[in-house]
């Protein structure tokens, strides 16, 4: 048996295994002194064999989201467990409970969203009564869209650290990262927590090299007059979330970049087991902070355990060794042996992840980016059973043009990927960068995405000949390329339908492009658009092909 508290009667509660034939086991809460100054007293249960004490822990209380970020979920959203197999509210409070008894005194839940699950309030509050049991921090990490009006309730009910993931502060650049709406409703969530005095609030910014790492110095900005601590993130691999080491962005870097709009920035103190490095710009309310999970990491002071939204301890975010809790608790496992359990996991704890320095075999090739352009064009379609390439536009014996019937060709999904580039001249691409892409006209990667998606849409319109589909997917993304000094573009089409997108990701490309040079014409008129071409393509019956260039 391992050594706990004694616990007394003072506040039980009873939980109800979903389990069939399982009796209710009482939870009862330690301590005859109810003084929320209370301190736990430090155990070994969760300290692991490199003398690391885990007292912070997360618990994702839902797999469900209301946005559809593309870094993290693909559009059409992932399979979700049954309810049945996700932790109950009363399974939630047990552990927790349990956790504070071995001595974690910071507990903060995640998801998917914390906010869309039903009983969010009501579960804040039963956590929030742990802090007289020892508990000295309770937190949320939400994406604010459904926060606001739920925040005062929450706050009363002992949440004290709020986290919100906000990505950018261009609402266009907003709806299409998270694939939908809401910006005004996150900032509303972050301005209500300001104005409720939390003592801890926090804007969490993945940062994605290309995608929005222009924002960076408006993210500084923001800190100047709101009391908030805004923390930059290393884009980090997962299974699924398109990773790749090109996008990523080192926090030296990021530094570099404020620092030479805002001079030094004051270093702060960090805490023994904090992952955030965090500095200040002179005379500003709010803090900057950089996460450093790839380039600096700190496994020698992790502090962390999660508990996932069905139930399983993961000792490092990286491992996959789980162990399920929800199982054996629905098996009716006492405390004395859920708390042996957990231990032994502890203890099993590496001491550091092994994070690959690049995941390359594991994304899809349209979300590499290209730097190489071939300039040969072919101006044909090819079937892969003739021998002979023909022009399908025009009447093989008139040589008039002609629209390609379709009646009798079977739907299939289809995808094009189409690529081109804008070279400017050197102090065109300075200035440029210098700033931070924005121009009169607004931001210019980010008016060129939403351009070259809005041709996409057009193409039936503006190519004769062309017949007008219905898109699934436009995908648009636009960066900056130091070596060749160019704007680089790659755009994804997809449909289902009869006839393919080659051309739908050629004028998504070379609209966005076109809207570079409009954008940066003032500046100068000396740009060169080249090498727009079709690089892949999949569906029909002549099936997938890729460029061999």
């Amino acid at each position: 048996m391992l050594p706990r508290r004694t616990l007394s009667l003072l506040n039980t509660r009873y939980l109800y295994s979903t389990q069939a034939g399982i009796a209710p086991k009482p939870i009862q809460y330690s301590n005859t002194n109810p003084d929320r100054n209370v301190q736990p007293v430090p155990h070994d249960t969760l300290t692991d064999t490199y003398q690391r004490h885990h007292n912070y822990l997360r618990i994702s209380i839902t797999e469900r989201c209301n946005l559809r970020c593309t870094y993290c979920m693909p559009e059409e959203g992932i399979q979700l467990s049954p309810n049945a197999n996700l932790l109950q509210k009363e399974e939630i409070i047990r552990l927790a409970r349990l956790f504070v008894d071995q001595g974690v005194t910071k507990i903060r839940l995640t998801g998917g969203e914390p906010t869309v699950r039903p009983d969010i309030i009501e579960l804040v509050q039963e956590l929030g009564d742990l802090k007289q049991f020892g508990l000295k921090s309770l937190a949320m990490t939400s994406n604010g869209i459904a926060l606001k009006r739920k925040l005062p309730q929450l706050v009363q009910g002992g949440l004290d650290t709020l986290n919100v993931s906000l990505d950018t502060l261009d609402p266009h650049l907003f709806e299409i990262m998270t694939r939908r709406r809401g910006f005004d409703k996150v900032v509303g969530a972050i301005d209500e927590a300001v104005r409720l005095n939390m003592p801890h609030v926090k804007i969490n910014t993945v940062v994605m090299r290309g995608i929005n790492d222009q924002e960076v110095l408006n993210f500084a900005a923001y800190t100047k007059n709101r009391p908030v601590n805004v923390r930059f993130i290393e884009y980090m691999p997962f299974d699924g979330n398109k990773w790749n080491q090109n996008k990523l962005v080192p926090f030296k870097e990021l530094v570099n970049r404020i620092e030479s709009m805002y001079g030094s920035l004051n270093k702060l103190r960090d805490s023994a087991n904090d992952t955030t490095k965090h500095f200040q710009i002179p005379g500003y309310q709010g803090k900057l902070g950089f996460i450093t999970s790839m380039t600096d990491h700190f496994c020698s002071t992790c502090n962390r355990l999660r508990i996932t939204a069905d139930g399983n301890i993961k000792v490092c975010l990286f491992g996959n060794t789980e162990v399920s809790l929800r199982d054996l608790i629905r098996e009716g496992k006492t405390d004395e042996e859920l708390v042996q359990v957990i231990s032994a996991a502890v203890k099993r704890k590496k001491k550091q992840h092994a994070v690959p320095k690049q995941r390359i075999s594991n994304i899809p090739t349209y979300l590499l980016p290209t730097t190489q352009f071939d300039y040969q064009r072919a101006y044909y379609s090819t079937k892969n059973h003739d021998d002979e390439p023909r022009l399908t536009h025009t009447d093989p014996n008139t040589g008039e043009a002609r629209m390609v019937s379709v009646t009798d060709k079977a739907p299939t999904k289809r995808e094009a990927k189409a690529i081109g580039r804008i070279i400017l001249p050197n102090h065109a691409y300075q200035l440029l960068k210098k700033n931070e892409v924005h121009t009169m006209k607004g931001n210019v990667l980010t008016v060129a995405q939403i351009a070259g998606i809005q041709a996409a849409k057009a193409t039936s319109n503006l190519i004769p000949l062309c017949h007008p589909l219905l898109l699934g997917l436009i995908d648009v993304r636009l960066w900056l390329d130091d070596a060749n000094r160019s704007v680089e573009c790659e755009s994804i089409v997809q449909t289902s339908g009869k006839t393919g997108v080659e051309m739908e990701a050629l004028t998504a490309t070379s609209v966005a492009l076109l809207t570079v040079y409009d954008m940066c014409k003032a500046a100068t008129k000396e740009m060169t658009i080249e090498g727009i071409r079709v690089v892949s393509k999949t569906g029909g019956k002549s099936g997938p092909w890729k460029s061999k260039k």
